[in-house]
């Protein structure tokens, strides 16, 4: 037996350890061995009778709770075994409240704590009520948009959409206590920030970790926000590959839109609003990450996460709004989804990470190996296009990286930093603007 998230060894016994017993109250319950050292060796304790009648009686009164402790013995040496069931209500320990997670105790404070109490009530962030929101303040167009996909999806009788405006968030249970949640005030206000620092979407293209080339933030109601940036992720920042059937021109962007929309709702339904900190997506040339802030919630683990039975969205009254409108299939198959949409479309399985102070997704990007990409990223290496590039400027010094791009069948991207690599190394210069100026080839 070793010590894990539900064991604990104590080789002897304080009262400080009763902040242990709460932290398993807090969470999944578990059990703490009195005499045993840190490899799970019995060493026993001298006073075991003592703290056989002690130990019940503090918990009870210093924790409120019930706790059943057993003598045990192994050759000459008594030990005691200390049984903590996880209690549906928050346990404190002189008012402090600490929680079992990994093989450490945490205390929780701030924000966590705000967390850990709605969840031992049944409650989540965006359900609570929010006192200065009104139905006045809330955007028009929000529920226009909203009606607009909800028809498409038909997950809600036509009547109830010719509804008010009013009686449709009553429909969606947006109120508590006939005050309007959270929720609303995202999804339906024109400027969701006015109540939550953070609460929007910031894109950036990276040319490495260190560098970033240009950014983009996305600001609006919820269902908004969603759409604007799928639309600029594919204008902006990651351009499809050009390829023919026929005469018809197909174009195939480096990540499917199904499982990056997928996953940018999942940042959006997952996304802790309280931490002030915006989702962030930052794309480069061959991968794309998208990260939100907030922990999984406490009885979470990655592997609970990328199963197919996901619990209940972190914000679900979001989750249940984007599902009426048929943004999202169903709880408890987006992360299954995405996965899915990847292998179909021969793409690595997104790479998802929770240590990041929150969950990251990094969609991989396969190499192009045929067809012309309009895009950042590019699947030929320059070392072969540099003699292309040359032959260009030679037959016409006016050409511009885009006309470039088509005809040789790489990135923009590539062109720009093969010609900083040509202006570096003295082969070519420019003379005049950008826009009217033209190429002078040094040397070759």
């Amino acid at each position: 037996m070793k010590e894990n998230q539900n064991i604990e060894f104590k080789s002897s016994w304080h009262d400080d350890y009763l902040k242990w017993i709460c932290g398993f109250a807090n969470a999944q319950g578990g059990t703490i061995f009195i005499g045993k050292d840190d490899n799970g060796k019995v060493v026993g304790i001298d006073n075991a009778e003592r703290l056989l009648e002690e130990i019940p009686n503090k918990v009870r009164d210093l924790l409120g709770i019930m706790v059943d402790v057993n003598l045990l013995k192994e050759k000459k040496n008594k030990y005691l075994e200390i049984i903590v069931e996880p209690y549906p209500y928050p346990v404190n320990y002189k008012g402090q409240y600490f929680y079992r997670t990994g093989s450490t105790k945490q205390e929780l404070k701030g924000n966590a704590l705000n967390k850990f109490i709605l969840q031992k009530a049944g409650k989540h962030w965006d359900s609570i009520a929010l006192p200065n929101l009104h139905f006045k303040d809330l955007d028009k167009s929000a529920f226009d948009l909203f009606r607009k996909k909800a028809r498409n999806s038909k997950r809600i009788d036509e009547d109830v959409l010719n509804e008010r405006n009013e009686l449709l968030l009553n429909n969606l249970r947006l109120y508590e206590n006939n005050q309007l949640k959270r929720a609303a005030a995202l999804l339906f206000h024109s400027d969701p920030e006015k109540f939550f620092t953070g609460a929007y979407i910031k894109i950036g293209f990276f040319e490495s970790d260190a560098e970033i080339m240009y950014q983009d933030e996305v600001h609006g109601n919820l269902f908004t926000q969603v759409d604007k940036t799928i639309d600029i992720l594919h204008t902006k920042y990651m351009k499809a590959l050009i390829s023919y059937e026929g005469i018809t021109r197909v174009e195939t962007y480096p990540i499917p839109e199904s499982a990056l929309r997928e996953a940018l709702i999942n940042a959006v339904v997952h996304k802790d609003y309280s931490g002030g900190i915006p989702i962030q997506i930052k794309v480069y040339d061959d991968k794309i990450n998208i990260w939100n802030d907030g922990q999984l919630p406490f009885n979470w683990s990655l592997e609970k996460l990328l199963s197919d039975h996901q619990s209940t969205p972190y914000n679900p009254d979001i989750a249940n709004t984007f599902f009426r409108a048929g943004m999202i299939e169903a709880w408890g198959r987006g992360i299954t989804k995405i996965i899915e949409n990847c292998k179909a479309s021969g793409l690595p399985v997104p790479i998802f990470r929770t240590d990041l102070g929150g969950l990251q997704i990094k969609f991989l990007f396969k190499e192009k190996s045929s067809g012309k990409s309009s895009g950042k990223s590019s699947g030929k290496s320059s070392g072969k296009s540099s003699g292309k590039i040359l032959e260009l400027l030679t037959q016409n010094n006016e050409i511009t990286i885009p006309e470039i791009a088509e005809i040789i069948g790489i990135t923009e991207r590539a062109i720009e930093k093969q010609m900083a690599k040509f202006k570096k190394d003295g082969i070519i210069k420019r003379i005049g603007s950008n826009k009217s100026g033209k190429w002078e080839i040094i040397k070759k």
